[in-house]
């Protein structure tokens, strides 16, 4: 019970940090990006569809 409360506290303290410092969401943004761009070990290349030029990435709608 006591590790649950710590790891909701973590969570809380990073959702502020994240909120409050831009410069940290756009830097966590971006690794998410270039992390859902890598290709798979089957050797599959990263998913392109229309709509991927104008779509900001996995975070891009929820810290723009």
């Amino acid at each position: 019970m006591m590790r649950k409360k710590m790891a909701l506290a973590a969570l809380g303290l990073g959702a502020a940090y994240l909120m409050r410092n831009k410069d940290a969401r756009d830097k966590l943004s971006k690794q998410f990006d270039s992390f859902g761009s890598t290709p798979m070990r089957s050797g599959k290349s990263s998913r392109t569809s229309p709509s991927a030029s104008r779509n900001k990435g996995l975070l891009g709608g929820l810290f723009n």
